[in-house]
């Protein structure tokens, strides 16, 4: 099925953060020092440059469309993804694995989600 056009440029986004996610659990799953730091930086500006507007604009225009009873679990599961993927931060900036290996995995279930439950629904509301 063909993403309604108001949430292409979301789902595009989408395959760079998986990319993105990927590349922060296999530095993580490598143990290497180095290899961690840097992914932990790319992590960092990539959640600045990317992902916060990519949020924000969800946030703003997106899920206030999400008024019903029935769909207040997809909301509220949203926003607090976005709010353990951001929780991370601090610990990135410190070039610790472990949230290394969180925010990679978190951010693929959360596009997961995104892709899989939220958008086809929002879809019905666009």
């Amino acid at each position: 099925m063909k993403r309604n056009p108001i949430l292409q440029p979301l789902s595009r986004e989408h395959h760079t953060a998986l990319s993105l996610a990927n590349a922060c659990v296999r530095a993580a799953q490598s143990g290497n020092a180095a290899t961690v730091a840097q992914a932990c930086q790319r992590a960092v500006l990539a959640y600045t440059q990317e992902l916060a507007p990519h949020f924000s604009l969800e946030e703003r225009l997106l899920l206030p469309l999400l008024q019903g009873a029935e769909t207040q679990a997809l909301v509220q599961r949203t926003l607090a993804e976005h709010q353990h993927l951001r929780g991370l931060l601090e610990h990135l900036r410190q070039n610790q694995l472990e949230a290394l290996n969180n925010f990679g995995k978190g951010l693929i279930a959360h596009v997961r989600f995104e892709e899989r439950e939220l958008f086809p629904v929002l879809e019905n509301y666009l």
